[in-house]
């Protein structure tokens, strides 16, 4: 047990450096030598015990990121009753992470031109979003079905919603008012679902 204790714990500070080193270097730069000058490690060595190889250790990062991001967003809309506020938690979360976890978020902006699927081909942001996109759809579906949203394509409405939220990734160095974004991101969204809205002016 102790073992498997110290394992976890020196995968999880690999991780962390190799996310430290990827925003201060770049992806490219993120080498297992200056990922272990961060780490404090002796070798390099104790970074290939660990992990296969780079791929491995990015594989990693985007692992715990996005768990560690699904959970925290998981446990927000769980609180909520209705549709309406499942999407305000969805909306609010989403916001909330990019502004908490500012040194993830950018690992992962730096990672994501240089990822591959099974096949070698790039991921694409469109590919990268899909399960987000079906699972928001799904939630707006929940609320069209109950009767408080109105009638719209629950695809496009989530494509519109998370490029909305992709676009305040794009400007986390640019000085962006978050409280205000977030504030406006949930007006804009529930008055466009909202079952009394109407769309055609």
């Amino acid at each position: 047990m102790a073992h498997s204790i110290t394992t976890a714990a020196r995968r999880a500070q690999i991780v962390e450096a190799a996310i430290d080193t990827i925003v201060e270097l770049g992806y490219d730069k993120a080498s297992y030598a200056r990922i272990t000058e961060r780490a404090g490690l002796s070798s390099p060595r104790l970074i290939s015990y660990h992990f296969a190889n780079k791929d491995d250790l990015i594989r990693q990062i985007l692992v715990d990121v996005y768990t560690t991001a699904a959970r925290l967003l998981g446990e927000r809309i769980a609180r909520e009753g209705t549709a309406g506020e499942r999407l305000t938690a969805y909306l609010e979360g989403n916001v909330d992470f990019l502004r908490e976890h500012p040194r993830e978020v950018a690992a992962l902006t730096a990672i994501g031109p240089h990822l591959r699927d099974d096949e070698g081909k790039p991921y694409t942001s469109a590919s990268a979003q899909e399960p987000d996109v079906q699972a928001l759809a799904g939630l707006l579906s929940e609320g069209q079905r109950s009767g408080e949203f109105r009638d719209f394509d629950t695809r496009s409405m989530a494509v519109l919603i998370r490029g909305a939220i992709t676009a305040a990734v794009q400007r986390l160095h640019d000085g962006l008012d978050f409280d205000a974004y977030r504030r406006e991101l949930v007006t804009t969204f529930r008055l466009a679902t909202r079952r009394d809205a109407d769309a055609t002016g």
